[in-house]
């Protein structure tokens, strides 16, 4: 015989056999519909939702000026920040140095022959314990505090070439793209008075070795040579009005 009590569950939940056949009979009610969660809906987002320009309508001519000064303003800001941005990622680009770097024979090729090609290296070959690579490397040291984006090493005379004569010493090699561009032997090359102004101007006397890190275009090279030539001879007539003063005194 049939179990007509047995308890089962459907889409509309627990019920019998019993129960479903005297429903049929019109002897017990319909059960209630079963209960259903009313549909997922996200909230709205605040920024999605139009926004309700009525207020525009209660603003005088001034408020409404002075509300688009401020957007005007606000737009001026962020056109200023970005552009700021791109200089000084523009700026990082070029401005890599700033020291004389000490190297050895091994770091050779990878410190000079392999710089970036827009990248002008100065190597300053001397030995410790002779006075005029004492001076030129002050001078040197000024010069790379000056310029960031020329690239200053130095390196031990006979590690950089074996056996080469400490007469020639100081020597600076001047490299650009793995290639030896210049090459100036002896302090007298820089003039009878080595200062970081004479230096610079041999330095820039054929090709552009001086980058103030700025930028690498054009305009910016020729306003290194010609700060050059201008720190030169303002150091030249202060010299000589120097020695004037000193001469008249005595």
């Amino acid at each position: 015989m049939a179990d007509y009590h047995f308890v089962y569950k459907d889409l509309e939940g627990a019920s019998t056999q019993w129960d479903d056949i005297q429903r049929k009979l019109g002897n017990l009610p319909e059960k209630p519909p079963a209960f259903k969660p009313p549909p997922f809906a996200p909230a709205p987002d605040e920024d999605s939702v139009p926004k309700d320009k009525a207020w525009i309508g209660e603003k005088t001519e001034q408020e409404l000026q002075e509300l688009e000064d401020d957007l005007d303003d606000d737009r001026f800001l962020e056109e200023y920040r970005k552009k700021r941005l791109a200089e000084m990622r523009e700026a990082a680009k070029v401005l890599r140095f700033g020291s004389v770097v000490p190297i050895s024979g091994s770091d050779f090729v990878r410190e000079v022959s392999q710089a970036p090609s827009d990248v002008w290296v100065v190597v300053f070959l001397y030995k410790e314990g002779i006075p005029e690579c004492g001076l030129l490397m002050q001078c040197l040291e000024e010069l790379a505090t000056r310029y960031p984006g020329t690239k200053f090493v130095k390196i031990i005379s006979t590690d950089c070439i074996p056996n080469y004569p400490d007469r020639n010493l100081p020597t600076l090699l001047v490299y650009n793209n793995g290639a030896v561009k210049a090459n100036y032997v002896g302090l007298h090359t820089f003039g009878r008075r080595c200062t970081p102004e004479g230096v610079a101007l041999v330095l820039c006397q054929s090709d552009p070795v001086l980058n103030d890190g700025q930028s690498g275009n054009e305009e910016s090279r020729k306003a290194v040579i010609e700060g050059v030539r201008k720190r030169f001879i303002e150091k030249v007539v202060t010299e000589h009005e120097e020695d004037d003063d000193g001469s008249s005194s005595d």
